[in-house]
């Protein structure tokens, strides 16, 4: 991580602890606390798709303020592991030559606007469980090991950070009136094209070198560290979370 994106990853932390201060003076019944476990995958110039077979753990802590029966602010740390390999399953026979790979651990501060399409927190509600949706920004930092292709020289250890839009779709069961069950698909687009280490940059090794006549250049086999330079890497959660209010919650009007 860079001099000039540390202050923002710090500002973000003392955000997210000042929340966490507040929940514990604030009035009880409007808060919650969980967390989560799932599974977490990525896809940029190795996987351009989600890929079952290239999935890592993710686990995630939060707490969530409930404004009224339909919107809620949730705050929260994910931690999860990330990895995808060319020899796994190859996009094309070229990215099988690049043998690109790479895994580490990405951790993320977020806060998102959580809307719930059902009246489910009151409670003399007739609904038990509701979908809801989610948007909002968050913060990430990246440490992993990789390559971008077998002759890279700088093939290894790595960092990168990014900010990041989180959104995605869920669905809340209130198993009783302090506990709340919830499955969640999330996506984040990152502003970010290092989290694979293949990046639109100076090529490390010419992609082509000096051959016979008439052509006079040839393909370099060893110089296949392409990416695709017009889109950047994204990374996805799917989970299941167990929140606890304080309290009941309290029927809003």
């Amino acid at each position: 991580m860079n001099r000039k994106t540390f202050p923002v990853a710090l500002r973000l932390v003392a955000w997210f602890s000042t929340f966490f201060i507040g929940l514990t003076t604030a009035e009880a019944q409007q808060y919650e606390v969980g967390f989560g476990l799932g599974g977490a995958t990525y896809s940029g110039d190795i996987i351009r798709r989600v890929d079952p077979g290239q999935i890592g753990i993710q686990g995630t802590l939060f707490g969530r303020r409930n404004f009224d029966n339909a919107w809620s602010l949730r705050a929260g740390v994910h931690v999860a592991r990330l990895n995808a390999a060319d020899s796994v399953r190859p996009i094309d026979p070229l990215a099988f030559n690049r043998n690109a790979h790479f895994n580490g651990t990405l951790v993320e501060v977020s806060a998102v606007m959580e809307f719930h399409f059902l009246d489910y927190m009151a409670h003399n509600s007739i609904n038990r469980f509701s979908p809801y949706g989610f948007f909002g920004l968050g913060y990430s930092i990246f440490s992993g090991n990789g390559q971008a292709h077998d002759e890279d020289l700088t093939a290894g250890s790595y960092t990168t950070s990014t900010p990041v839009i989180p959104f995605g779709l869920g669905l809340k069961y209130k198993l009783t009136d302090r506990l709340i069950l919830g499955v969640e698909a999330g996506m984040r687009a990152s502003f970010n094209d290092q989290i694979d280490k293949i990046a639109n940059e100076e090529r490390y090794l010419p992609r082509f070198q000096a051959g016979p006549p008439p052509t006079n250049q040839v393909v370099n086999p060893y110089a296949l560290n392409f990416g695709n330079p017009n889109d950047r890497d994204w990374y996805y959660f799917l989970g299941l979370t167990l929140s606890y209010s304080f309290h009941q919650v309290k029927c809003f009007n």
